[in-house]
């Protein structure tokens, strides 16, 4: 029995081979060790500012007073925000929401708890 090897990550073709320790794609000729993939996928889990992961439609919380850059609204602590979205945003910011009274805005999860 043949354990089936992970497709590559960076053109997801499937006919990734073992060289060794590496993964090696003979399409694009990436080459990575599952080690990497697995640092990869913890690091691409989304958690609030005390370690909770976050997942899409999550209610959290605000622990800080936040300015909103370009006006003179402050997003208070305490305010609770519905429904997120996870996002691979901009400058660290990876929560996609709409907060009342102020509209659609991103922000960053180490400024949130969850609910």
């Amino acid at each position: 029995m043949t354990a089936t090897l992970p497709p590559c990550p960076e053109c997801h073709e499937p006919y990734t081979y073992e060289q060794a320790t590496l993964l090696v794609c003979p399409m694009c000729g990436h080459e990575w060790t599952a080690h990497d993939q697995d640092e990869e996928a913890a690091a691409s889990v989304i958690a609030d500012a005390f370690g909770t992961p976050l997942a899409e439609g999550d209610s959290v919380t605000v622990i800080k007073d936040l300015k909103v850059k370009g006006t003179s609204l402050v997003v208070k602590v305490g305010t609770k925000v519905k429904n997120i979205r996870l996002a691979d945003g901009f400058g660290g910011h990876d929560i996609d929401c709409k907060i009342d009274g102020i509209g659609p805005m991103q922000l960053k999860s180490e400024f949130v708890k969850k609910s």
